[in-house]
């Protein structure tokens, strides 16, 4: 009898592998992708969520520009996937130019307040800016932003291009799986802060997949920035009810603050890897940490290692290891510190960094070199003309910092968390000082043309997942739905811009579908191996064709997302 269930139950085992094998066959493509590219010819949208994608697909239809699509999916995303991004938070693009054929960066990330000074942190005793509250709030930079980008590359009215999220806004829409998951640390930060639960549990609880969810405070503001422009938002009534909700909450963010917020127009950076261009922004944001592994990796024959090997996987992550220990030391506000980029993104250096890796063995730990000198969404809009936007917008923890100015409908950003209170560092906090960002569009060149525009979210987990997939692309050959599906490693541990540091090498996260051989070959070496289900980011990506003059479309499995064109 006993045996006879031992039988049953392997039959089971085996059945129930045969069928996940089974279902993971495909005619074409390699057996992790979740399906096939999109393919269109006069515009392409990727985002997180499927309703964003067709609205930036009705403003490219209705003649707007990429970025008049980009900030209307922008909008939308910030009322339907709160739990990522919003007006509240900050902005990166990088936008291809079809008619000057040129890339242009756009920098839209917000100072910390002015009256808040590293000494107030310490006679309080912090030894780390908090994650929730008022103390992390710096000034928003998203709408700024919106107002940059249209004033340079938009053609229909911004009161066209917002008035589809105002819509979904007071009509309601209905919430997806994984937000809805997500958005249940509202909970926590309503029984923390106000407003938290009228705006975004106004049934008394985080709404739950298919549930309809109505922002009516969001479609208001929206409303009257539409109608008003940038400056209702920084210098009108808006930021007069900021002004008096963060002095209520003894936080420092002022009208003063909101008034004197300016974006910045930066030009994009690169390294050539194996003949394309890769173009990341440079800091305060984390984009050249890409760039470097790139250059360190440039050497090695990826390709000849092959997908999931233990040596490339070793590789990656002692790369990425050397990356980040600069990213502690130099990545900050350009305003407040001279950041050797040229240098940290050489050819040069990167040889010189490279000869540390031992290729048997794991280190514990890098010092960063020695000069001369957490949720987010991504998406990526292409037009008829040609134009192209890679943007990432955030509130860096979920929801953002439990701040909801009252009947505003948004949640204020708690990026200044990512300050550190440590004397002497590059990213130290200061008054009216941009903090180390974790958020990065990406954008690939070949022989001057636009090729793909791609971007990973997720924290720390972007230049690794950035990184991860230009190799699918082109060690790999992997199309471009199969670069963004492929299992991803992670790294975890490395020392950090508040100020850790990391002494143990760390933990490298796997996601399913790497072979248990070349685990243990990765742990022969001394790396710790973990594996986690979360955590690894979320791809969206628009690749040009030249040669048949089409777009390609992407978006995975891991979020909501759709790819889409017409």
């Amino acid at each position: 009898m006993k045996k006879g269930i031992v039988y049953l139950f392997l039959l089971i085992l085996i059945m129930g592998k045969t069928a996940y094998v089974n279902a993971q066959d495909r005619i074409t493509g390699k057996s992790f992708a979740t399906r096939s590219e999109v393919i269109a010819q006069h515009g392409m949208a990727a985002t997180s969520h499927p309703l964003a994608t067709q609205i930036a697909l009705d403003i490219l239809k209705k003649g707007g520009s990429a970025v008049d699509a980009a900030i209307a999916a922008n909008a939308a995303l910030g009322l339907m996937e709160p739990t990522g991004n919003g007006i509240g938070g900050d902005l990166f693009a990088i936008v291809w130019d079809a008619e000057t054929k040129q890339l242009y960066g756009l920098n839209a990330s917000g100072r910390s307040p002015r009256s808040l000074t590293l000494e107030y942190f310490k006679e309080q005793g912090y030894e780390y800016i908090p994650s929730h509250g008022p103390l992390p709030v710096s000034v928003p930079g998203c709408v700024d932003g919106w107002f940059e980008l249209h004033e340079r590359f938009g053609t229909l009215p911004m009161t066209d291009i917002l008035q589809p999220t105002i819509d979904y806004a007071r009509n309601g829409f209905p919430v997806t799986e994984l937000i809805a998951y997500y958005w249940q640390s509202a909970r926590s930060l309503a029984a923390r802060y106000p407003n938290v639960a009228g705006t975004y549990m106004p049934e008394g609880h985080p709404p739950a997949k298919g549930e309809i969810f109505k922002n009516p405070f969001l479609a208001s503001t929206l409303e009257k920035i539409a109608r008003g422009g940038r400056d209702v938002f920084y210098r009108g009534e808006i930021a007069r009810v900021i002004d008096r909700f963060m002095k209520e909450q003894g936080g420092f963010l002022s009208y003063e603050d909101l008034a004197s917020h300016r974006s910045e127009w930066i030009e994009p950076v690169s390294t050539n890897y194996r003949g394309y261009d890769v173009w990341e922004l440079p800091p305060n944001g984390q984009g050249i940490a890409a760039l470097q592994m790139l250059n360190i990796l440039e050497a090695y024959d990826i390709a000849g290692m092959g997908f999931g090997s233990a040596e490339y996987i070793h590789l990656f992550v002692e790369a990425k290891k050397l990356a980040f220990e600069d990213r502690a030391k130099f990545y900050a506000d350009p305003d407040f510190n001279e950041i050797p980029v040229e240098y940290l993104i050489s050819k040069e250096y990167a040889a010189e960094r490279r000869d540390l890796i031992h290729p048997d063995r794991a280190a514990r730990r890098y010092d960063a070199g020695r000069m001369n000198q957490g949720e987010t969404i991504y998406l990526t809009v292409a037009d008829e003309k040609g134009n192209m936007v890679s943007l990432i917008q955030s509130n860096y923890r979920g929801l953002g910092s439990g701040m909801v100015p009252p009947e505003l409908g948004f949640m204020l950003q708690d990026r200044g968390e990512l300050f550190t209170l440590k004397e002497g560092h590059f990213n130290t906090y200061e008054p009216n000082k941009r903090p180390f960002h974790t958020i990065i569009p990406a954008f690939i060149t070949k022989d001057g043309k636009p090729w793909v525009s791609f971007g990973v979210m997720g924290g720390s987990m972007q230049p690794q997942g950035h990184v991860q997939i230009v190799v699918n692309l082109i060690d790999f050959g992997m199309n471009l739905q199969e670069a963004g599906d492929a299992p991803r490693i992670r790294h975890g541990g490395s020392s950090q811009p508040t100020g850790q540091i990391m002494t143990d090498g760390g933990t490298v996260y796997l996601e399913s579908g790497f072979d248990y051989d070349v685990i243990r070959a990765l742990m022969r070496k001394g790396h710790k191996i973990q594996f986690d289900n979360g955590g690894f980011g979320g791809y969206q990506a628009i690749m040009h064709d030249e040669k048949n003059e089409v777009y390609y479309g992407a978006s995975e499995s891991r979020k909501d997302g759709q790819a889409a064109g017409y």
